[in-house]
């Protein structure tokens, strides 16, 4: 037995207990000789090609269960005509029986009828050969015994250990499924953070390049602007490596403040509604943090709506702005689509669309779902 399980080669070890019939052939106390050594020799050949033929995936199942017909139909002719010592064959048989028994595939729920039919057939025939042939006393009944707990117990442990890898294997595609999420986690996270930044340090870059000559004061508090913003963003990025999700609403509407005013859009803020549990908070400010890094990078627009309220069962966040009047939708970004990933993952739901005026992007979410 390895690591992985029972082997054929264990199973067939147990071949020993026919010491007894190998010492009737050798003593020449088996009688009818002619009869002893081909069935022996027919016997064992068969439980060892049934025992490893059972664990042979490529093998049809029928030719070991025929095998362990022929073992059970072997043992009671052996027991029969020669004699007790013979009786032996019977645990055997009932070895083989388990060892099928336990690759046999059980996809109902309920009693295990492979199991109850092979190893019953076998130590049914034993009980009855052994009747029928008159031993008596404890002999008979340990014949029996071991010939059911050898079926039984085989096939048990072989069942255990196919649970034991449906769980390994299970374990290891949790593990691998976790290490995916993960990664995703951290793309989504790595997209927003450094695409937010990254665009409101070329704003700031833009703005030291037009006033470096007539306004080098100002040209230098926007630089001291853009050492702070990618101070920040290392800050964020390790943080996103720990696992963290967010800064917060707050945190995002305050930053969108900044971004927009140094862009050149004004800003509308409405807010209605207390404040937030702590998963809804983050995610509405990543939702917050996306819209804005849109709105600087592709719209265009001068004035820009932010509406957030929470009726204390939903939360919501709507970004307007007036850049994309009567235009179309620009195709998904990794931003939008993972961010949609994530709203839809608490049962919220993402809006992206133009509208009359412009632009939009909502998110709604569940508040108590959310703060879980």
């Amino acid at each position: 037995m390895d690591t992985k399980g029972p082997t054929p080669w264990a199973f067939a070890f147990w071949a020993v207990i026919a010491w007894w019939p190998v010492q009737d052939v050798v003593r020449g106390t088996a009688r009818p000789f002619w009869l002893a050594v081909p069935l022996l020799v027919a016997f064992l050949a068969v439980y060892l090609g049934t025992v490893v033929s059972a664990f042979d995936a490529r093998v049809p199942l029928r030719l070991p269960i025929a095998g362990v017909v022929a073992l059970t139909g072997g043992a009671a002719l052996a027991s029969t005509e020669l004699g007790p010592n013979w009786y032996v064959c019977f645990p055997l048989a009932g070895l083989a029986a388990g060892t099928v028994a336990g690759h046999l595939p059980n996809r109902t729920p309920g009693p295990e009828w492979g199991l109850m039919v092979l190893v019953g057939g076998v130590s049914t025939t034993a009980g009855l050969t052994i009747w029928l042939g008159g031993l008596k006393g404890g002999g008979s009944g340990s014949i029996w015994w071991g010939t059911v707990s050898a079926g039984t117990v085989t096939a048990i442990v072989i069942r255990l250990f196919s649970v034991i890898a449906l769980l390994r294997e299970a374990r290891e595609e949790l593990a691998h499924a976790a290490v995916a999420e993960e990664r995703l986690r951290f793309s989504r996270d790595l997209h927003d953070l450094l695409g937010h930044t990254l665009s409101l340090m070329v704003v700031k870059a833009q703005a030291v390049r037009r006033l470096a000559e007539i306004d080098p004061a100002r040209a230098a508090e926007q630089a001291a602007d853009i050492e702070q913003v990618g101070r920040q963003a290392l800050t964020e990025v390790r943080q996103a490596v720990s696992g963290y999700r967010g800064r917060g609403l707050a945190a995002e509407l305050d930053h969108a403040r900044t971004a927009l005013a140094d862009a050149g859009v004004r800003i509308v803020l409405r807010r209605s509604g207390g404040p937030l549990p702590p998963d809804p908070d983050a995610l509405l400010g990543w939702v917050v943090r996306e819209g804005v890094t849109n709105v600087i990078r592709h719209s265009g627009a001068a004035r820009c709506v932010i509406t957030v309220r929470n009726d204390g069962a939903q939360a919501s966040v709507e970004i307007s702005d007036d850049g994309r009047a009567g235009g179309d939708a620009p195709p998904p970004g990794n931003g939008l689509s993972g961010l949609g990933e994530r709203v839809g993952s608490i049962g919220g739901t993402l809006r992206a669309a133009p509208s009359s005026s412009g632009f939009v992007l909502a998110a709604t979410v569940p508040v108590a779902k959310g703060g879980e």
